[in-house]
Parts: structure tokens; sequence; C-alpha cells
């Protein structure tokens, strides 16, 4: 097929409808049922303990530390890929690549399990999803200066996080009803006649009961495999438009293999240069650490430190807070466009720190849903603004350059090595403390540094509105 104009319509609304197709796995595997599918599996134990890799862990420590150790290898293998893709004009297929092992590992999470001869391959379905959504997006956001001119890049970056908000409440809530009312969709939730003849009122309320927790948790474990589904059927119109890339040579060599890495070094170099763009980077490097940390774990932290009350209770409220802050996110998405449009972007950048650290000294306190539910509120009124800003903030810092996969490699490298710190900083405290509110706390810290940091970003070299 011939390939589109930079800037067409059809091509913007193919990116970004990328968003559409990945951020199911975000809001159903990192953020809501997995969680809780995982909470469930040690719903029987005191300490929620787990044995692997020759340690004993703390359920959520382990999750944790397995989540750094992903963005540290996508940390380690995007320059490598980038440049390889830069090379040989291909960064089309590596997206495809990173995509289809992403929902591969969706899909393998269904049978995900503690056992002990089964837990190293249920991390590695684990690690497999997570790496697929992660570097896929390192070539997906450097297709943005490429298929969208400077004045263009707000709007459709804020486009793609609506779509992916809109995509993936749509699943989310086919899955929610799937989960909290499973006989719907044929899961077996009866129980022995015997039991409905002979037992007592209490035994047969106790008895369906647990039939619909097994029933909603083999929900769960298929709503993973809708989940691998849809990821890979949507992405294939982003795949059918999107050019390949821009080809440099033939053979990959050893060279070519390395070339990603020199790049970042050159990246580096010429960062020396562009004062605006570093103090950007490092600014975003610090606040990036934090929310990151924060929208992986928020979960989790609902899960063991809310007092939800019964099962039910807690699946339903984890998941519906998880609805408020992808639908509140959409409008906070759009929001923050039309600020940065007014304000500028830095301006808009550092009054949403504002309001994340306001949020960490919230979460430190509240114990009721109802308060979770505000936190939901005003979690998803910053952070899809929050995201969609930052990229394409850096994207307006940009030199006039042709090779934007290098510098979107080296934005995704900074980011990732961000997360592991924040997600390393945020285990420990939780292993030693036992504590996830010492560690929620203690991201405060990054976004009192980041403010500070973007206060001394100058604006001069900021194209189209500071």
């Amino acid at each position: 097929m011939s390939e589109y104009k930079k800037g067409s319509q059809k091509l913007l609304n193919a990116w970004a409808f990328y968003d559409w197709a990945n951020s199911v796995y975000t809001l159903t595997i990192a953020s809501s049922i997995f969680p809780i599918f995982y909470s469930a599996l040690f719903a029987s134990q005191l300490e929620k303990t787990v044995t692997a890799f020759g340690m004993v862990f703390k359920s959520t420590a382990l999750i944790t530390y397995v989540t750094a150790f992903t963005f540290l290898m996508v940390a380690m293998l995007s320059p490598i890929l980038s440049g390889i893709a830069d090379y040989v004009g291909n960064k089309k297929n590596f997206m495809k690549f990173f995509c289809y092992v992403g929902g591969a590992g969706c899909i393998g999470l269904y049978w995900f399990s503690i056992e002990p001869h089964r837990i190293h391959l249920s991390l590695l379905f684990y690690f497999m999803g997570l790496i697929g959504y992660w570097g896929s997006l390192v070539f997906y956001n450097s297709y943005l200066p490429d298929i969208a001119y400077p004045g263009q890049q707000d709007r459709v970056s804020a486009k793609g996080f609506s779509l992916g908000y809109a995509g993936s409440v749509i699943l989310l809530i086919f899955n929610l009803a799937m989960v909290m009312y499973p006989n719907w969709f044929g899961f077996d939730i009866s129980i022995s006649n015997t039991l409905l003849e002979y037992g007592t009122e209490a035994e047969i309320s106790e008895a369906l009961k647990t039939a619909k927790n097994k029933a909603s948790f083999e929900a769960m474990k298929i709503s993973f495999i809708t989940v691998g589904i849809w990821w890979i059927l949507f992405s294939q119109y982003t795949f059918y438009v999107l050019p390949n890339g821009v080809k440099k040579g033939g053979k990959v060599t050893k060279d070519v293999v390395f070339n990603g890495l020199r790049e970042l070094r050159e990246v580096w170099r010429q960062l020396k240069q562009n004062l605006s763009l570093k103090r950007y980077l490092v600014a975003f490097f610090v606040f990036s650490m934090a929310v990151q940390t924060i929208m992986l774990v928020a979960v989790y932290f609902g899960e063991e430190e809310i007092a939800w009350g019964d099962s039910d209770a807690k699946t339903f409220g984890l998941i519906v807070s998880i609805l408020v802050i992808q639908v509140v996110a959409i409008l906070g998405a759009i929001l923050t466009s039309r600020a940065s449009s007014k304000f500028g972007n830095i301006k808009t950048l550092i009054v949403i720190n504002f309001f994340w650290m306001g949020l960490c000294f919230y979460a430190y306190f509240m114990e009721t849903p109802m308060q979770f539910y505000i936190a939901a509120g005003f979690v998803g009124l910053v952070m899809g603004g929050v995201q969609a800003l930052a990229r394409s903030t850096y994207s307006k810092f940009l030199p006039e350059t042709e090779d934007t996969t290098s510098y979107f490699s080296f934005y995704d490298v900074a980011e990732k090595i961000g997360i592991v710190i924040g997600m390393g900083i945020f285990a420990t405290i939780d292993q030693v403390t036992g504590s996830m509110r010492n560690a929620i706390l203690f991201l405060v810290i990054f976004f009192i540094v980041g403010i500070i940091l973007l206060f001394r970003v100058p604006k001069s070299q900021l194209k189209n509105n500071a």
C-alpha cells in the first residue's frame, strides 16, 4: 500500500488507535483484575508470602521486584533494538514483535499459579506481558514526530490516550460483569442437591458463596485471554497504515547491533548543547519515577490497605475505582491539552506535579472505600494528562532531526530506569517495614524535586508554546 503523508488524518488516527489496542493491558492486567487475582491466590495465607528464586517474599514485594526487573530489561534492550530498527528501517516489525509477545503473555496468565513448581513460569508470563507492552511503546512513541507536525503533537498524543481509556473501559466493563456475575456467562455456581436438601441455611449460603468465588476466579483467568486477543486484533489497523521507517542500510552487523548504544551516547553529547531538553529530561526522570510507580502499585495498595469488608465488596470496589480513573482520565487528558495551549507545557506540568504530591499525602491517611474512590477520581484527572503532556513536551524540545528513534529511545530508557529505581525503593520499603503506606509517602520526595527541576527548564527552545 502507498504511504500516507506526514500530518494526514488517516496516519494520525492509525497511530492513535494503537492506544485503543494496547491500553487494555494496563487497565485489566496492570491496574485492576490481575492485582485482585494475584491477591486472591494468597487469600488462605495469614502472612501472604511466596517462595521464589530461593527466597521468601512478601507477595506485593515480589510482584513489584519482578516489575522493576522487567523495566530494567526494557531499558537495556530498547537502545539496541531501536538502533537496529533505525538502521534497517523496520521499526514497525519490532513494534509488532513486542505486541505479539505481550499478547501471548496475557493469554499465558490464564495458567498463573504460586505453586512452587509453577511460580517461575507464571512470573515469566507476567514478564512477557509487561515487556511486550513497554517494549512496543519504545517504537510507538518514536513514530510521533514522524507522523505529526509540532502543532499537531499535543492533540494527537492526547487523542491516543483518550482512545486508550475508552477502549480499555469497554473491555473492563465486560470483564467486570463476567467476574461479578459469572453465571450470566455460563460459569457453574451450582452446589450439590444433597446440600440443598439437608444443609442448613448457613451451610447453603457459604457453599453458594464458595461456588461463586471459584467461578469469579475462573472468569478473571478468562479475562486475561480477552486482553491478549483484543490487543493483537485491534493493533492490526495501526500496523496496516503506519510506515515501516526510513531504511539506512542493509545487512545487520555487530556494529549495527551496538549502534543504538552509540546513538544514545550521541544524544547525551547533544544534550549539552540543548540546555532546555537536558533539564526537562532530568525533571521528567524524577517525577515520572513517582507517577509510574503509583500507577503500577495503586490497586495492590487499595487491596491491602483499605478496609473493604468482604471479598465481593473488595473486588467490586477496586474495579469500580479503576473505571472511575479511566473515565475521569479522558476528561483529564483533554483539559490538560487545553491548559498547555493556554498556559504552556511546563507550567501545566508543574501544577500537575503539585496535585500528585498532595495525593501521596492523602493516600497515606486514607482507610475507607469512599476515601479510595475520591483518590481514584483525582488520580484519573492528572494521570492521563501527565502522560500525554510529558510525551508531547519532549517531542517539542527535540532539535530538527530525522533520527527520532534515538531521541525517543533515550526518553524511554530514562523513563524505565526511573521506574526501576522507583519500584525498587517502593518494594524495599514495603518488604522491610511491612507497610505500603510508608512506601507511598516516600514518593513525595520525587514530586518535590521534580517541581524544582521543572522551574529550572528554559523555555526558549520549546516549539509552539512553552
